[in-house]
């Protein structure tokens, strides 16, 4: 189960590296919205091009993990997403975070432990 670990941890740093792409793109670009401006802004910035190669590669592994790990190991594994989303709002966001969001974190990793034992 270790190696599910592996894999999972490299998954959930791929799907965050996604969100903090997509996110450094979208302060970028004007507002969401179905009209030709929004749409050449997002496929003209980097950023959000960026964003898709790492949800794609993310989703790649994602397939591999649960076509080799069963489905009720593999599934939490995703959370470590939030462990990985926290510290990205710290390091690239500056963004505050709670006691008790970090009790939150150390429950999660706590859970993936339990499951990969």
């Amino acid at each position: 189960m270790w190696r599910l670990v592996t894999y999972a941890v490299i998954q959930s740093m791929l799907l965050c590296g996604g969100q903090v792409f997509l996110k450094f793109a979208l302060t970028r670009m004007p507002s969401f919205g179905w009209n030709k401006a929004f749409w050449v802004a997002a496929l003209t910035n980097w950023q959000f091009a960026v964003s898709g190669i790492l949800f794609g590669t993310c989703s790649l592994l994602w397939m591999y993990i649960i076509k080799h790990f069963p489905f009720s190991a593999a599934y939490p594994m995703v959370s470590l997403s939030y462990v990985f989303g926290m510290l990205a709002a710290i390091l690239f966001f500056n963004e505050e975070v709670s006691l008790s969001k970090w009790i939150g974190v150390l429950c999660i990793v706590i859970g993936c432990f339990l499951i990969a034992k």
